[in-house]
Parts: C-alpha cells; structure tokens; sequence
C-alpha cells in the first residue's frame, strides 16, 4: 500500500488540518495522534490478505427497476451499475501481490467472479452463464494493457486512497474512539469538510493497528446521524491465500468469450472523448464535461426519468452524498454539492 503521498502527512501538518488531540490507549491499541496515524496507513507495505467486504448504502434514491427483454443493453448496464453503488452487498476478497486477484461478489441469486492469476484475467457472471477471457501481454504493464480485476476497487483501500489523497487546508484530520472492525482493533481517522457546501458531513476511517490498512469507510451525509454510504471487511485475514482459490475453470454450458487485450499504442481514441473542467477547491469541487456529452434523446430515456428530477430543461440526480445534473444542451456536472450549485456553475 504505497499508494498514499508521503506529502500528504507533513502537508497536512503545514496546513494545519490535523488536530492536537491524541486518541485514548483502548482496545490494546498504543496512543496515537492523527499525524501517527496517517503515517501508520502510508507505510503500510501489505500485499496479502483475504476478507469479506460488506457494503450498504442510503444515498436516497428510488430502488432501480429490473430490466425486462425490451430494455438495450446501455440501460441494463447502467442499471446494474447503480445497483452496485445503491445497493448492500457483499463480496470475498482474496489478494496475494498485483498479479493474484480474486474478487468475487455475492448477489442474492447469483455471482460475479474476477480473477487475475497472473497472465489470464477471467470474469464470470453466474446469472446468465457468461465468461470472459484475456491475457495479459507479457511485454505490456498489465495497467495499460487491458483491464484486470482490482481488489482495491471492492475494499475500503480504495475510498480511503481517495479521501486521505485529498487532505488540505480545508479538511480537518481527528481521531475518534479506537473501534474494532473483523474483530481487529483499529484507530478512527475522522476527516470533517470545514466548508458548509458540500454534502458530505465527515468520512470515517477504521485503520487497521497492526497492518495500517483502511478496514472500514464510513461515509455521513451532512446532519445525518448514520452513514450514507459504508464498506467494511466483516472478517480480514493478512497472509497469502490458498494458492487454489485463483485458479478458475469456466463451468460446464458457460459463453466463453476471448478478449484482445488493447496494447498502450491502442488508446490514443482515449483523446476523443470530452475533457472534463473543473471548478471549486476541496469537498465543493464540480467537474463539468462539454456540451453533447449526453445526446439529446437520452434525456427522454425512462430510466433517466425515474431517477432524476426536471431541472431547467435538463435532469438532476440528487443523493444525499453526490448531485449530478445534466442540461438540456447534454453537459454534465458532477460533485459533493447540491443540485442548485451545479447550477449555478452551470450558468
């Protein structure tokens, strides 16, 4: 987990956004301050571990509905994407280095599996029998090559990244009670916005005492007295897992598909997409992508409809931690913020 700036800890200081107060010797745990504590996750060198991640999620928006046979396969894509983040799940997790990954997410009635092991990425989705297959090019960085699982991308690693990368002048860094998170103990590094325009209230970190690792993310919407959004191990074994639980044979009536994996030289169609701007400064940033992003016919798409709320001409998504508005000329503006600053960055 080299992935936190060694800037951030004495930028942080700098800036004053750490508080003095040390956190109570509880739970077996030594006394720390937060700076201890920031350092604690930025040197943490853990590369093997497995744990079950459990998320839940209040972001206030209406439940998505099932897709039948006449919906097109972007509106089933985004559906199951919004379910991902709207939802509560749970997902198995094993890790040992970059190139050994399992993911596997847990749905009511089915399964979904990624797993790198080595060379061969391989994704499979239960409900409906399918595989992917792809090979990591051994002469390409398997960054740039195609894509792989990303076990950061289901754990509390990768929000914490996000949130402690962030830390400035406009952030202030405490420590709450020590906790215990998968039966671990564990210090709370709380991150509190000290502006009133944006959604988010404070963002809570359960660092691991022994490893550092982020165990747990609590996210609180402003005046809310229960996390908006939260992803936590419920179990967390460091040490490498069986090497067993990587290897994957598609089963029996499976779609196998074989994917080319694009080469570094293939993305430069990357160049074409819209760049997005963006305005503001910490927790009340607002990225804006141009006109035309959204063609004008998606406005009218039902999906869209049961999901935002007129807005001058265009749509607005409104959660209780992100807005989204999207304007009758297909711009889209996204942030922490309520919809009315989308905007009035909009204007």
């Amino acid at each position: 987990m080299r992935w936190l700036p060694a800037i951030v800890v004495p930028a942080a200081i700098a800036a004053g956004a750490i508080a003095i107060p040390l956190a109570a010797g509880a739970a077996d745990l030594p006394v720390k301050s937060p700076e201890d504590v920031l350092r604690l996750v930025a040197s943490s060198d853990t590369k093997a571990f497995s744990g079950t991640v459990e998320q839940t999620s209040d972001l206030g928006l209406p439940s998505i509905p099932k897709m039948g046979g006449g919906s097109s396969s972007a509106d089933s894509s985004i559906a199951s994407t919004l379910s991902l983040l709207m939802g509560d799940h749970t997902a198995k997790v094993y890790v040992d280095g970059p190139t050994k990954v399992r993911v596997q997410l847990l749905d009511q009635l089915a399964e979904r599996d990624a797993i790198r092991n080595g060379s061969d990425v391989w994704l499979y989705q239960s409900s409906d029998q399918s595989v992917t297959h792809a090979t990591v090019p051994a002469h390409e960085k398997s960054a740039t090559a195609t894509p792989t699982p990303d076990a950061t991308a289901t754990t509390p690693q990768a929000l914490a990244q996000k949130f402690l990368a962030a830390v400035d002048p406009a952030t202030k860094v405490t420590l709450g009670a020590n906790t215990k998170v998968a039966n671990r103990d564990a210090y709370d590094l709380v991150l509190t916005p000290r502006t009133d325009a944006t959604l988010v209230g404070s963002v809570s970190i359960a660092v691991d005492g022994q490893t550092g690792l982020p165990l747990q993310v609590q996210v609180m919407a402003r005046g809310a007295s229960s996390p908006a959004f939260q992803a936590g191990f419920s179990d967390f074994t460091p040490g490498a897992p069986d090497a067993s639980v990587f290897s994957f044979t598609p089963p029996k009536g499976a779609k196998v598909t074989e994917q080319t994996p694009k080469t570094s030289g293939e993305h430069s169609g990357s160049a074409d997409r819209p760049k997005p701007t963006v305005t503001g400064t910490g927790w009340a940033t607002i990225v804006s992508l141009p006109a035309g992003t959204v063609p004008a016919q998606a406005l009218a798409d039902p999906l869209l409809a049961q999901l935002t709320q007129p807005a001058g001409g265009g749509r607005a998504l409104s959660t209780t931690l992100v807005s989204v508005l999207v304007t009758a000329d297909g711009r889209v503006l996204a942030g922490a913020v309520p919809v009315s600053a989308l905007q009035a960055a909009a204007q």
